[in-house]
């Protein structure tokens, strides 16, 4: 397949998995704007040298580390030398990190880069998995090597419970509107304690999450054929500029040049 979607650079995605989005993708000089999504973002650099922002410092990603971006934190992405970089990278639904860590605060890896060996062969493996229990096996390893490498667990609990219930509440809701009030109903739990409960499970807010859950429907519209515009009604957006400046802010790139850089890989041996 050809993998050259774009003259400034391409991206592959390959097959889905539940919660998992994973890309090969190559830049030849700037990638993403600054930008912020709501999943961590976990991969391996293949050649050159990924650089990006981040946390108020520059950090260069090189074959032979793992990056680790924590759900939320703003980065961006560009190559660091002019041959350019590619990059396997996999964007993981924090839930999944707690499900195998049973609800504790998301662990945070400092930096953005890390070279510890255990984590790097479980980064390997959820590039790898496919479905079912090789995919669980994938995410439990590696929901530990993160826990093991973000040092000692926050002193304070959070009702995880009440939080699943809100964010499992908002995927059934993505058309409708929302509130902190709707929510704290569902979750039994008052609003701003349910949202920072929610933050700490699922890295973001339940504003940002419902937004970003929205986004992600946009995508699967978009790699169908359907327009930009279309796409935007369907997803609960005002109009196409409303869709675009959201899109913006959680990729750095618009929808439009997203879907000219992508490409979809059905064999995952393409990659």
């Amino acid at each position: 397949m050809d993998r050259h979607a774009d003259s400034s650079g391409w991206i592959r995605l390959a097959p889905e998995l539940r919660g998992c989005e994973r890309i090969e993708a190559y830049f030849p000089g700037n990638a993403y704007e600054p930008h912020r999504h709501d999943t961590y973002a976990i991969g391996r650099t293949l050649a050159g040298v990924q650089q990006f922002r981040y946390r108020g410092e520059t950090a260069n990603g090189l074959p032979g580390t793992v990056i680790v971006l924590h759900p939320d934190e703003l980065h961006d992405g560009h190559a660091g030398t002019e041959a350019g970089f590619r990059y396997r990278m996999a964007y993981l639904d924090p839930a999944l990190i707690q499900a195998a860590l049973g609800g504790k605060p998301l662990p945070f890896v400092p930096g953005g880069i890390a070279n510890e060996p255990r984590l790097l062969r479980a980064v390997d493996r959820l590039l790898q998995a496919t479905e079912g229990l090789e995919l669980d096996d994938a995410l439990y390893d590696l929901a530990q090597a993160l826990d093991a490498l973000s040092g000692p667990p926050a002193a304070r609990l959070i009702d995880y419970r009440a939080a699943d219930r809100a964010r499992s509440f908002i995927h059934e809701a993505l058309e409708e509107p929302l509130s902190l009030e709707t929510l704290e109903g569902v979750a039994g739990r008052d609003r701003w304690s349910l949202s920072r409960d929610f933050r700490l499970a699922f890295g973001t807010s339940p504003y940002r999450y419902l937004v970003l859950r929205r986004l992600d429907r946009a995508k699967t519209l978009m790699r169908t054929g359907t327009t930009l515009a279309e796409t935007a009604v369907a997803t609960g957006f005002a109009d196409q500029a409303h869709m675009t400046r959201h899109f913006r802010k959680a990729f750095g790139v618009t929808p439009g040049r997203w879907r000219s850089l992508t490409t979809i890989v059905q064999d995952p041996a393409e990659r």
